[in-house]
């Protein structure tokens, strides 16, 4: 999203205006998918293109692993056992294999409702979408991606939910580069995580199907 001008002073930003979202505009999930692997690449930056070190880096597995061992216990453990064991082991991989030199600014956010559709052509914007609202942070590119795979929780919950969840997966693998089994950890690892963390806000309608699927993926 490009600033147009800003004040600092009444600390004000004019921000393009956009169009609606990539999840509001009726596409199948798998073009929602590729519109956000192309957008992905674009929007990653190394560190040293930001003036950073390699040290700030964040082992982002680490974090999710605590949310959730804390997250089941206070919440009188909603979720069978093994769904959260799974979730664990995935964090453990991720943050044993975590190399700060391979990583990049990622969004921290990247689901369709944050790409938004550009008015018009524009240089930046090849993909026709920008994204909007970013958790930035200096972390493993293959992150992003398990943001895109954890989210589908209707399409998973309406059908076979491993079958169309490995095929999301692949999609994003063969899009992107990256290691198809590598996406998918980090994706059971959000849908677990983001599951536990809207139940913990009260908000037990978002977080049943991210919970209920992540059993289905087992």
């Amino acid at each position: 999203m490009r600033v147009l001008a800003y004040d600092a002073e009444r600390h004000a930003v004019l921000l393009e205006a956009l169009g609606p979202s990539l999840d509001r505009l009726g596409l199948a999930p798998q073009t929602q998918i590729e519109a956000l692997c192309d957008l992905l690449p674009r929007a990653w930056q190394s560190a040293t293109a930001a003036g950073l070190a390699a040290e700030v880096a964040l082992n982002k597995a680490d974090d999710l692993a605590a949310l959730v061992a804390r997250l089941w216990e206070d919440l009188g453990r909603p979720c069978p056992e093994r769904v959260t064991a799974y979730a664990l082991a995935c964090a453990q991989r991720r943050a044993a294999a975590f190399d700060p030199d391979r990583c990049v600014i990622v969004h921290g956010d990247a689901a369709p409702a944050n790409a938004l559709q550009v008015l018009r052509p524009r240089a930046g914007a090849e993909a026709g979408f920008v994204f909007v609202d970013p958790d930035g942070f200096l972390g493993d590119p293959s992150y992003d991606l398990g943001v895109v795979l954890r989210d589908w929780c209707p399409e998973l919950l309406a059908g076979d939910a491993l079958t169309l969840a490995r095929r999301y997966c692949r999609l994003l693998a063969v899009q992107t580069g990256m290691k198809e089994a590598v996406i998918w950890e980090w994706g059971f690892l959000e849908r677990v995580s983001t599951g536990l963390y809207a139940l913990s806000l009260g908000a037990e309608d978002l977080a049943r199907p991210f919970l209920s699927t992540a059993e289905a993926l087992l």
